[in-house]
């Protein structure tokens, strides 16, 4: 269900409204049942192209509804402000200057709607901006390349992923996060044994820990010992779990930041 706006801002609210996690998906009836089932999404991206590209691209995701589109960053807020998205999908870069306003724009939700997730697309893997994007935390926010628009799995992923408060970073940042903490000398990752960093790189990823079992082929109690084995090779503080998760992700990416 779409509704194409490309700068105008059509407000769908009605009947809808948020649940206590902060989802706020369009409300359907189905045999007098209300269900949430659509995702409200918004689109910044400048280029007219790019961002048809993308409308194509969530066409094919019945699960979705594009309730506005536009192209430069002040637009961009005032259409958050007014339609209250679930997802927020994000150039990274666009007017006024060009340079980071995906990633400003998720700072500054975090304070102003930290229910909207935002996932930011790149042209290019740049990881130091992965970094930038979960330094104030990793939960509702996800970054993937553009080329992951012709992966429709992957796109859907990621969308109700940081919908239900998760996160995704794309699979070849990650890559190239490997490699360059492979090379770098004096990391607490290089503490970590290969399982243990390969661990580490699904949890980059976003995945849960049945995923990363399934992915293995081991149980999820494996799973689990290695991820309290990655936390205290990384020498990281007691906390809730899911704060240590980030944590470990953030020193595995912060080998960049010395490079």
């Amino acid at each position: 269900m779409f509704a194409r706006t490309d700068g105008r801002v059509v407000d769908r609210r009605s009947g809808q409204g948020a649940g206590d996690d902060g989802y706020r998906g369009e409300r359907t009836r189905h045999s007098g049942v209300i269900d949430v089932t659509l995702l409200r999404i918004v689109i910044g991206e400048d280029s007219y192209l790019a961002r048809e590209g993308i409308m194509r691209a969530l066409e094919e995701l019945e699960e979705v509804d594009v309730v506005a589109t536009c192209a430069d960053l002040d637009d961009l807020r005032a259409t958050i402000d007014a339609v209250r998205p679930d997802v927020v999908l994000t150039d990274i870069r666009m007017p006024p200057t060009n340079t980071d306003e995906g990633i400003r724009l998720a700072r500054e939700l975090r304070q102003s709607h930290p229910e909207i997730g935002v996932v930011v697309l790149s042209q290019h893997a740049e990881p130091l901006y992965a970094v930038a994007l979960l330094e104030d935390g990793s939960d509702r926010r996800a970054y993937l390349l553009k080329e992951r628009l012709k992966d429709e799995g992957e796109l859907a992923r990621a969308l109700h992923e940081v919908a239900a408060g998760g996160s995704v970073v794309d699979p070849h940042i990650v890559e190239r996060l490997v490699g360059a903490q492979s090379g770098s000398t004096g990391s607490r990752v290089d503490k970590l044994t290969p399982r243990e960093r390969e661990i580490l790189a699904m949890i980059a990823e976003g995945r849960s820990n049945a995923a990363i079992a399934r992915s293995l082929f081991i149980t999820t109690r494996a799973v689990e010992r290695h991820i309290n084995a990655i936390f205290s090779r990384l020498e990281l503080a007691e906390s809730a779990e899911s704060n240590r998760r980030v944590q470990a992700v953030l020193v595995y990416l912060a080998g960049l930041k010395a490079m």
